[in-house]
Parts: C-alpha cells; sequence; structure tokens
C-alpha cells in the first residue's frame, strides 16, 4: 500500500514505511485553504495545505510504500492526525514517480480535507495568509516552520515544479519578518526531513 503526502507528510510521516519516492499527482492544486487548531494553530487557526480539484494542475509530494503490519500501524496513526484533529477525508489517486526508471502510475492513498469540514478556511490573499502563518502556533510546532519545511521540500527535491500559490506565501512571510534565513544545509542536518534517494 502506498500513502502520498503533499504537506507536513513530506518530512514528518511519523509512521514506519518500507520505502519512499518523490512524485505528483495530477488534477489537484495544494492550497493554504484548511484552519489547523491543533499541529499548527490553537484558539486562533493556523493555516495548513490541502488539495483542490484542478483539473490541468500537478502536486507534488512523497509516496510511502507500508507492508505489512506497517498498513494497520500507519492508517490508525493517520486517520488520528488527518482524519480526526484535521478535518480530513482519504481518497485513491494516481501517484507518478520522479524516478524515471518507474512504469506505470502508483495507487495510493491521499487525505484531503474538503470545503465541507468544519475548520476549512477557504481562499485569502497570499499576504493575509502570511500574516496568519506568522501568528499561529500549535502542539507540533510554529506555522512559519510548516510553510517553510514545504517550501524547501519544493525547492530541493522537485526543482523543475512550480507551486506559484507556496512560493507566493513564502515571499510574503519573509517580506514581513525583520530577519528570515535559512539554508539546503540547515534543512538537511533537521531530522525527519526527506532525503535525496533513488527508492
Amino acid at each position: 500500500m502506498w500513502i502520498f503526502g503533499y504537506g507536513s507528510l513530506v518530512w514528518r510521516p511519523g509512521f514506519e514505511f518500507t520505502s519512499r519516492k518523490v512524485g505528483f499527482i495530477r488534477g489537484y492544486s495544494r492550497r493554504f485553504w484548511q484552519g489547523d487548531t491543533f499541529h499548527r494553530g490553537s484558539e486562533k487557526p493556523g493555516r495548513v495545505v490541502t488539495l483542490m480539484e484542478d483539473g490541468g494542475a500537478c502536486t507534488w509530494g512523497v509516496a510511502y510504500k507500508v507492508c505489512g503490519e506497517q498498513i494497520a500501524a500507519s492508517l490508525q496513526y493517520l486517520n488520528m492526525r488527518e482524519a480526526v484533529l484535521g478535518g480530513y477525508d482519504t481518497k485513491l489517486v494516481k501517484f507518478h514517480p520522479q524516478d524515471k526508471d518507474a512504469e506505470e502510475p502508483i495507487q495510493a492513498l491521499v487525505y484531503i480535507a474538503t470545503p465541507q469540514n468544519p475548520s476549512y478556511l477557504g481562499p485569502a490573499s497570499e499576504e493575509d495568509i502570511a500574516a496568519q502563518i506568522m501568528a499561529s502556533s500549535g502542539c507540533a510546532g510554529h506555522n512559519i516552520e510548516y510553510l517553510l519545511r514545504l517550501a524547501d521540500f519544493m525547492r530541493y527535491f522537485c526543482p523543475q515544479a512550480e507551486d506559484k500559490h507556496l512560493f507566493s506565501i513564502e515571499e510574503a512571510l519573509i517580506s514581513i519578518l525583520p530577519c528570515m534565513c535559512h539554508t539546503e544545509d540547515t534543512l538537511e542536518e533537521t531530522s525527519g526531513v526527506p532525503q535525496k534517494t533513488k527508492s
């Protein structure tokens, strides 16, 4: 079984897996339109990503292969982290690995927060989203960390891909912070960040 992550799962899956692949799914755009009052927010919600149907788009992330006892354990963990606490539903999608040796797309499970869930915030300007992210923090850490780690993942592991929404919010955030310095060395030293791999 494969599980596709496009938000915090790309650097912190939180479950055991057999292998992982960087790649993308078609027909969806990643948007910071989901509210979060647990992982990245408290009384005032933070902003995390969900997927919106978009026929001409693709979203890059990481797919994790789970086998045997890993399947039940990972689903139990993710159903709490993503569904109960996050407001996400599950869906099966076709995952296209980045590596050129892959012949067929892989069927993968993905968690998507729909507009019908109570934590959904919907669209806002990049500046407003950045300001909300800057002011939010939850039990998993500051909302700024979430944004920058996701942007770093895209920059270092999917350099050929575009995510205008993500990078526009990052740019807006940096413009309103007094000093913002993070490097590739810092990223790679951080525990849990997926490293470049041929798997």
